[in-house]
């Protein structure tokens, strides 16, 4: 997510709120007595706030995909005090605050409400009698970011990483039959550099929010036999119908897995652990979306006759693939068929727990939500969930893109950190691989710390081979690096969009983000006077209309362009950013609910349109303006019969050739007073343009549409180039321009091909993709550009020889057009 690549923009500032409410503020007292935070997140509760105390802080059994009868939650109250780096364990030391795990130290929820670096944290345990005999294992879901675990002042672990589960046997720790002392030592700098952090920044920042440091997931411990099961890594093959299973273990001689449907048994196979198994299951019902069906597993190690570790399990049989149509354009297939994958993007916030949610009910409610508004996906934007979410989404029915959460150490990364970057996204892998719902890896978003590509997307291929690979998404965007067709799936970013990319032989083609349209609602904003959106609408009518509008173009998009997945931003706002479907607190839904269910399942169950053909075009220009007149309020159409009225005195002076208009880079321009191009068609534009300063966006020609212009002959000042482009895309010349200087510049829009091309000075110079254009019935328009519904980018300099075509001029015509007019 990003903002808008049209509009530089500065961020808004993060705000800290000092007050609290309800049952909240009192949990959170009681927590700290000691210490009073300096900086506290918010002010927002959600639904599920007061639901939380120390004696039922996450209870629920963490890792639905493993489960056995025996284990003990260890979430609850802690003692808590900042550390400093070296510092030893406070071994038998009684810290002075009480944190409430699993919550954030930064969390309203955790009672520390303050970002700390260094800290430790300290609790007693005992160990349940019936437990003797068996090896103790100690579980952390996820601790971010480098932790150090401590058991009667023994080390018994060590872990890098803030989105992964880690564990330890911790038999040979543990004391006599009384409490036994545990204690973690955490470091999280949250590095925006060298660390994956994802969306995490101090402070929180724009489109980067508040960090969650610390123990943000359930610590849990379970006994176990010398030998057990340790994970099991499960895959289904629809084509053998069978699931192929692998049981890691720490001894034991056999494995048996018997899978069910319900309470009736379908299929079992014995075999040895750590070699690859294959579970019948004939006449398999397959997981989808609207029939998300689950098989229970169940396996035993044995150690020859004698059971040693039994474990409950669960999985659905899906593929997941890529694959052309009749068309030959690739699309996304599920269960071999072409499903359009139509979701959110989902960050995974709360204003009281931020990276954790209050309560397994709220954790839920997102995926709840998506069902309820008829969306088949979501994509979970550079954050790793708590297992039970994925849960749920296998439950409800929810197809995931999963990506990984971001570093920002740029292109060329120290090997350390690309070593441990992928050491984290192979724990990731690994963690979630058996959930039906994951149908997608996503190593990369908009270029943010992306290097060697490629590789990269190789790499998780081989590690997954049944899912896809988005090696980055949003690459046509932001600091992605050039594309280079790597992985499985183009992914186009535009926003407010949808986007249109070119379809792919090679590829599916996906719309990974667009949207973000906002509406204000008093009383559930994190910071009213920061809160922002990327388009904002004034009531929740013109909000859901607008919505519609985007779904019925993405369903143009999905008919014309063969795009297979769309990406809208976002279930809910995050901080300041005000562009969710639901309020920051959950506690308010800003569209209406039944009319953003029917774009959904319109946009998931419609098929092909009908393609209009292109027209051929009229082989001479269509409307020319070359300034002549040297004189007037007016200049003349000698083409076509558009004279253009000149708006606030744009003068005359010297021209490329006789003269032409100046304008001031503030609010001078021509109007046409008509809709010269068929925008959805092919057409060219060409211009002499002559820049008196650089640094702003400026267009020396473009077409209002209903929001934004459809198209922008311009020059972009978050480039330094010049463009020929849509909103959120550019086709750029590869060096900056000089000013005071005389270029001549041609946008040549192939709507057969779906590609923008920018020539300067009779040369191509660059090529971008797009499917479709906007349709635009405004005036065309020369000097300004149009965007958020308001008038910008107006040139700051001479325009002379405008030429408007309805047709795609050939390299061969803009080339003589250039000298013609030399």
């Amino acid at each position: 997510m990003r903002l808008d690549p049209h509009r530089e923009g500065a961020h808004p500032v993060h705000r800290s709120h000092l007050a609290t409410v309800g049952l909240a503020a009192l949990v959170a007292a009681a927590l700290a007595p000691t210490a009073r935070a300096a900086q506290a997140p918010t002010q927002l509760t959600t639904p599920w706030t007061d639901q939380v105390s120390p004696s039922n802080a996450l209870p629920d059994y963490p890792r639905p995909q493993l489960t056995r009868d025996r284990w003990r939650n260890l979430n609850g109250t802690w003692q808590f005090a900042e550390a400093t780096p070296g510092q030893a364990p406070p071994i038998g030391t009684k810290l002075g605050e009480r944190v409430l795990v699993p919550y954030p130290v930064e969390s309203l929820l955790s009672g520390i409400r303050r970002h700390v670096d260094h800290m430790w944290y300290r609790r007693t345990f005992t160990v349940p009698p019936s437990w003797r005999g068996d090896r103790l294992l100690l579980h952390f879901q996820a601790v971010d970011y480098q932790a150090a675990v401590y058991v009667n002042g023994t080390r018994v672990a060590t872990h890098t990483g803030g989105y992964d589960a880690f564990s330890a046997d911790i038999t040979g720790a543990l004391r006599g039959t009384g409490p036994q002392e545990l204690i973690v030592g955490v470091t999280d700098t949250t590095d925006i550099d060298s660390q994956a952090v994802g969306k995490q920044r101090k402070p929180g920042d724009g489109i980067f929010y508040t960090p969650s440091s610390g123990i943000w997931q359930t610590v849990w411990m379970e006994p176990v036999a010398p030998a057990h099961v340790q994970r099991l890594e499960t895959t289904p093959d629809l084509a053998s119908g069978t699931l192929r299973l692998t049981a890691r273990a720490t001894g034991g001689s056999s494995v048996e897995a018997i899978a069910y449907a319900g309470r009736r048994e379908v299929g079992r196979v014995s075999g040895a652990p750590g070699k690859q198994l294959h579970v019948p299951v004939p006449r398999a019902r397959l997981w989808t979306p609207d029939d998300p069906y689950l098989y229970t597993l169940r396996v035993r190690l044995r150690e020859g006759a004698r059971v040693v570790d039994e474990i409950g399990s669960y999985f659905g049989m899906r593929s997941i693939a890529k694959g052309p149509g009749t068309d030959g354009k690739v699309r996304m297939l599920l269960n071999g068929k072409p499903v359009m994958h139509v979701g959110t993007l989902d960050q995974g916030f709360w204003p009281d727990g931020l990276h954790t949610a209050p309560t397994d009910a709220a954790l839920r409610f997102d995926l709840d939500a998506h069902k309820r508004l008829g969306f088949n996906m979501v994509r979970k934007h550079i954050k790793v969930e708590p297992d039970r979410w994925y849960y749920w989404a296998d439950r409800l029915g929810l197809l995931v893109w999963q990506d990984m959460p971001a570093t920002f150490a740029g292109h060329d990364p120290p090997a350390a950190v690309k070593t441990q970057y992928e050491t984290e996204m192979r724990a990731m892998v690994d963690q979630l691989r058996n959930h039906p719902s994951i149908v997608m890896w996503v190593p990369f978003n908009e270029g943010w710390g992306e290097y060697e590509p490629r590789r990269i997307a190789d790499t998780v291929k081989s590690w997954d081979p049944s899912r896809l690979v988005n090696a980055n998404s949003g690459v046509n965007c932001c600091d992605s690096l050039p594309d280079g067709g790597e992985g499985d799936i183009y992914d186009d970013h535009t926003y407010v969009g949808p986007g249109a990319p070119a379809p792919s032989t090679q590829r599916a083609v996906v719309d990974g983000e667009y949207g973000g349209l906002g509406l204000r609602v008093d009383g559930h904003m994190y910071d009213p006077e920061r809160g922002f959106a990327y388009e904002m609408t004034p009531d929740s009518a013109t909000l859901t209309r607008r919505f519609t509008e985007l779904q019925d173009r993405m369903l143009t998009v999905k008919q014309r362009c063969a795009v297979s997945g769309s990406v809208y931003t976002q279930i809910s706002d995050v901080e300041n950013e005000l562009n969710g479907l639901y309020t920051y607190d959950r506690r308010v839904l800003k569209m209406d609910a039944a009319t953003v269910r029917a774009a959904n399942r319109k946009l998931i169950t419609s098929t092909g349109g009908e393609i209009p053909p292109l027209l051929p075009g009229s082989p001479n220009a269509v409307s020319v303006y070359p300034f002549n007149e040297g004189t007037g309020s007016t200049t003349e159409d000698t083409a076509g019969d558009h004279d253009a009225t000149l708006i606030n005195d744009p003068t005359w002076t010297t021209g490329h050739s006789g003269s032409a208009l100046q304008f001031n880079g503030t609010n001078q321009y021509a109007d046409t007073g008509a809709a010269i191009l068929d925008t959805t068609g092919n057409y060219t534009v060409a211009a002499w343009v002559k820049l008196d300063r650089l640094g702003s966006f400026a267009t020396a020609v473009s077409q209002d549409g209903g929001t934004n212009s459809a198209f922008f002959l311009q020059y972009s000042g978050a480039d330094n180039r010049f463009a020929f482009s849509f909103a959120g895309l550019r086709a750029l010349a590869p060096t900056a321009p000089e000013p005071n200087r005389w270029y001549h510049l041609t946008g040549v829009r192939d709507a057969a091909n779906g590609t923008l091309t920018l020539y300067v000075d009779g040369q191509k110079t660059a090529t971008a993709s797009a499917c479709l254009g906007d349709p635009s019935t405004g005036h065309t328009v020369i000097g300004r550009a149009q965007y958020g519904g308001n008038e910008v980018d107006f040139w700051p300099g001479t325009l002379d020889e405008i030429r408007l075509y309805d047709r795609a001029l050939s390299p061969t015509e803009v080339e003589i057009l250039y000298k013609s007019a030399r």
